[in-house]
């Protein structure tokens, strides 16, 4: 599964901060992410989640195994990217390998750092951008062979005329047609407002959904202290939790991402899963012998799980349920998947 978020901003916008603060966080590689040959610019981040050190306390193991999210660093884009311009074309390939896009937007004044457009305007800055994924998408659509499906005539209507392909009225049937072209504007976006400390109680409006504020610079200062050392910054912006975490959260679930846990002896784990998959299917992230040879799931809620004190006094007391094949787990739920040879 390509849990893949692409950072995206015109230069001096405090992308290159944002991202070396997510690789200070970045999860160590080891033998738990096997897709670890990273490149210098991309990071895996664990997604946080306070459950786990929970689950680990009441099972009785040192072992901590978070999902994880990939964030690349896109560089190379200005005006006329489209066409070739700056890393034009480096950029649009590497954003086609990505799921989500966090376009950071510059909110901050510096008179130290230039701006491209010589002034805070940040729906400019969203527009320039915009235009040029539109047109490297109309580009697409230009190449594509005589009898193509009519949809791929009417999206590019829609594109000449402003409108990104995410924003337009697609059927599923027209989805499905268009998906293959991995089309730039198809893809999700995250407005990521980076203001200075001063502006973080009450950032500038940014009109785009959805968003959030953060200050880059002070994220990237942060990551080196303690919890409660952050937590003492935070509290004098009248924050509860750093922009980075909200930031992995938010595209945690802009993927359409959700985690079932599974805790024992050996490791408490989150595993990482789409929504609204069968169990069987899920299982399969374990290991893909699982799908052939599942044969039920015992599953139990996480705050019942935690309130009971684990496994044993869960089915002592009812609360775990043997669910099938085609059930679909939820967020947090803690499961024991029962395999066959």
């Amino acid at each position: 599964m390509n849990l893949s978020v692409g950072i995206v901003g015109l230069p001096n916008v405090g992308k290159s901060t944002l991202f070396n603060a997510l690789l200070k966080k970045q999860v160590a590689l080891v033998a738990n992410y096997p897709f670890a040959t990273i490149e210098p610019n991309i990071g895996v981040v664990e997604v946080p989640d306070e459950r786990l050190p929970v689950l680990a306390k009441i099972v009785q193991t040192e072992k901590i195994v978070p999902a994880a999210i990939e964030f690349y660093d896109i560089a190379g884009l200005v005006k006329g990217a489209s066409q070739g311009e700056g890393l034009g074309n480096q950029f649009l390939a590497k954003i086609r390998e990505v799921k989500v896009i966090v376009h950071v937007v510059r909110l901050f004044s510096d008179p130290n750092i230039v701006h491209v457009h010589e002034g805070i305007d940040p729906k400019n800055d969203i527009d320039t951008i915009e235009s040029e994924l539109m047109l490297a998408d109309l580009a697409t659509l230009e190449n594509q062979p005589k009898g193509s499906p009519p949809i791929f005539d009417q999206v590019k209507e829609a594109l000449n005329q402003g409108t990104p392909v995410r924003n337009q009225i697609l059927s599923d049937e027209d989805k499905d047609l268009i998906t293959p072209l991995n089309l730039l504007t198809l893809k999700p976006v995250i407005y990521l407002g980076n203001v200075d400390e001063r502006q973080l109680a009450q950032p500038p409006l940014l009109n785009y959904q959805p968003h959030l504020y953060l200050c880059a610079k002070l994220e990237a200062e942060m990551v080196d202290f303690s919890p409660s050392e952050q937590q003492q910054i935070l509290t004098q912006y009248g924050l509860t939790e750093t922009g980075l975490n909200r930031l992995i959260k938010v595209a945690y679930g802009t993927l359409g991402l959700m985690s079932f846990l599974t805790a024992g002896k050996l490791e408490a784990r989150a595993w990482t899963i789409a929504k609204n998959i069968p169990a069987q299917e899920a299982a399969g992230v374990i290991h893909t012998d699982f799908i052939k040879n599942f044969i039920k799931a015992d599953v139990v809620e996480y705050a019942d799980f935690v309130r009971i004190g684990g496994w044993v006094k869960a089915r002592e007391a009812g609360l775990v349920k043997t669910v099938g094949r085609d059930y679909c787990l939820q967020d947090g739920q803690v499961v024991e998947f029962k395999i066959g040879i």
